[in-house]
């Protein structure tokens, strides 16, 4: 079992180190490298998504921590990149992203999390937890894709660093604004997708998740809130082309409520009311 647990982790770095290596050679090489590139990439998907299982499932016991967590939605951002890399150049986006999954698929082993049995609950208890901060997890990868898509787009207009500077050389290599903004959206999807069942499962069951009828607390009236959010997000893209600026302030809006939501309220239970 150790000897899988190792190769479950480590043979995933190795594969997107592949992949990194063909990403981070010279513009010149040939289109070829590209998909070489590509199913290298998709390896390490594969081997990630193996190491999910033991990093959430260790003995057969469902664990959760920041590290688990951070993994699946590195791997959820990995897979974005890898389908949007298809019919794209996101060779700088490979750079950036791959070494952040790299440590990202070993940090379970070194923070595996805590046991959610001790926790109690009933059978919705885990899946709601888990679907939560996955949620949480993808629309911090969204907000954080929004600011690199907010650099980008102060270089194109000039009011960036010094044209030759290295944060300048690696904005100059991002793909174009409009498949940035692809990206953004399917992670806002996805978050938003994660969100929603996240409220759902909590209205319903509420009493067998935590034991009492659903009460309604400023942590789920945040969360109402960021949803809204991204929802007039989601509807105003599809129905009046929202873009642009305007999509980057709602998606950095709607993660600081959702901010506010889940530190917020750990930061006033724990540190203002003492509550651990």
């Amino acid at each position: 079992m150790s000897i899988l647990l190792v190769v479950a982790y480590l043979l995933p770095v190795v594969l997107y180190g592949r992949a990194w290596r063909l990403a981070a050679g010279s513009p010149g090489d040939a289109p070829s490298s590209q998909q070489v590139g590509s199913g290298w990439q998709l390896a390490g998907l594969v081997a990630h998504l193996a190491s999910l299982y033991f990093a959430f499932l260790p003995h057969g016991v469902a664990h959760i921590g920041f590290a688990p967590i951070m993994s699946a939605a590195l791997w959820v951002g990995v897979g974005l990149l890898w389908f949007e890399g298809l019919r794209s150049h996101v060779r700088a986006l490979r750079v950036l992203i791959l070494p952040v999954a790299m440590l990202a698929v070993v940090l379970p082993w070194a923070f595996p999390g805590g046991n959610l049995s001790d926790h109690g609950g009933g059978p919705m208890f885990v899946p709601h937890i888990l679907v939560g901060t996955l949620a949480y997890a993808v629309l911090l990868i969204a907000a954080a894709h929004a600011g690199l898509m907010a650099s980008a787009e102060r270089a194109l207009h000039g009011r960036g660093a010094p044209s030759s500077s290295m944060p300048a050389r690696f904005l100059d290599e991002l793909p174009p604004l409009l498949v940035l903004e692809r990206l953004l959206f399917r992670l806002i999807m996805i978050g938003w997708a994660l969100l929603t069942l996240t409220l759902v499962s909590g209205f319903i069951f509420s009493e067998e998740i935590f034991g009492r009828a659903f009460r309604f607390e400023h942590k789920t009236l945040l969360a109402l809130v960021a949803w809204a959010v991204f929802s007039t997000l989601l509807l105003g893209r599809r129905l009046r082309g929202w873009r642009g600026r305007i999509a980057l302030r709602m998606t950095f809006s709607g993660f600081l409520v959702l901010l506010l939501a889940y530190a917020g309220t750990r930061f006033v239970l724990e540190v203002v009311l003492g509550r651990f």
